[in-house]
């Protein structure tokens, strides 16, 4: 059996040279765990094609086929054993976007989108980018884990709705979901005639202990009834620089991405397409596999870290990602306990209510970092429990 040496984080003073949204909202006496950036060193594969792309002034636009296809096909294959048709695939600026665009084309202005909160905030909004009109069908809490409400799912689209924006693996709890559930999930929205976009960025990230579905891979039905996005950005820290695809795997959903206007496709940005072929190559598969090993360990170390200072968290260690769903309700540190959080012990989490009411009492905490750096954090959070 291969060892994977786990990917080292970056030292605090390197971090804090970063211009992004994690290393700037916050002052320099805050350790920052709420934005889904990571703070490991980029893939070398990436660095040096971005570093050569600035070399010879590579920086124009976008041509029409930068060879992400191509490469996101062969990690399709290699990390979930999924084969995916090169021809079938568009990119554009990022997930949201992508999505927003679909739906616009598969509901009309005032039609019901199902969504399964607490989930990925943008959610939220951009349903009613798209025209259409959000409900909310929350996930069960099994008392294990988390599952969809497939009951709860079919009878929103009996009732009309016209789409479901899934979230797999989902954000914030890690869930993966099942084959049986997503193919259960595919055959309600052909019964009822809705469509199912899938938003898989956190599927790279998948544990190695689990094993991610894609949802046009769960079935034949599914694949008649989907459409995926699907970007490198989470996985290899790109979101910068803007590139995200749109799979599909039938003829009528491959043609309806392909009648898109070709402007979406130009919002790709050319350093998130060049990005994104070293991403999917299997160059950057060691690098991925030894950051995982590093998420794998600090998911476990978040575990013990709360037990031994933040007793009465609740947390399940999550299936995939970098981000831990934790329920603070038994603090009693009220709906939104990261304001707390971040004013008296200066560690800057994600607030639980932006992910609906069901994230009331609770906080997303980033634990993609050095293990120092989460030990840190959530000893200043224990000081606060009285």
């Amino acid at each position: 059996m291969r060892v994977i040496t786990p990917l080292q984080a970056l030292p605090l003073d390197q971090l804090r040279q970063r211009s992004s949204t994690k290393w700037r909202k916050f002052g320099d006496d805050v350790l920052p765990l709420f934005v889904a950036e990571t703070d490991y060193p980029q893939a070398p594969a990436i660095r040096e094609a971005l570093s050569r792309a600035v070399a010879s002034g590579d920086t124009g636009y976008t041509p029409p086929e930068p060879g992400v296809a191509d490469a996101y096909a062969g990690f399709a294959e290699r990390r979930f054993g999924w084969t995916v048709d090169p021809g079938r695939i568009r990119t554009t600026c990022d997930v949201m976007m992508a999505v927003v665009e679909l739906l616009r084309r598969v509901t009309a202005p005032g039609d019901r989108v199902i969504i399964n909160p607490p989930v990925y905030p943008p959610f939220f909004d951009v349903v009613p980018e798209a025209g259409a009109v959000v409900e909310s069908v929350p996930l069960v809490d099994t008392g294990a884990g988390w599952e969809l409400d497939l009951v709860g799912i079919e009878a929103a689209l009996a009732a009309g709705a016209r789409a479901v924006l899934l979230c797999n693996p989902h954000n914030p709890t890690g869930t993966v979901h099942s084959r049986e559930t997503l193919a259960t999930l595919a055959d309600l929205a052909e019964r009822y005639g809705a469509t199912v976009i899938s938003d898989e960025i956190h599927a790279p990230l998948t544990n190695l202990g689990a094993t991610f579905t894609p949802f046009l891979d769960a079935s034949p039905v599914a694949a008649r009834v989907g459409y995926a996005v699907v970007s490198a950005s989470k996985a290899f820290n790109l979101a910068g620089l803007k590139c995200a695809l749109m799979v599909t795997a039938d003829d009528a959903t491959s043609a309806l991405v392909r009648e898109l206007p070709d402007e979406i496709e130009w919002r790709t940005g050319l350093f998130g397409a060049i990005s994104a072929v070293a991403a999917f190559s299997p160059e950057s598969d060691a690098w991925l596999d030894a950051q995982l090993a590093a998420l794998d360990a600090n998911r476990l170390l978040l575990r013990e870290l709360l037990g031994e200072h933040v007793p009465g968290a609740r947390y399940r260690v999550p299936d995939a990602g970098f981000l831990a769903w934790v329920d603070l309700t038994s603090l009693g540190w009220g709906d939104d306990p990261a304001e707390k959080i971040r004013r008296e012990a200066r560690v800057a989490v994600l607030q639980g209510p932006f992910f609906g009411v069901e994230g009331n009492g609770h906080v997303r905490i980033n634990f993609g970092c050095s293990p120092d750096v989460l030990t840190e954090a959530v000893r200043r959070i224990g000081s606060l429990v009285g």
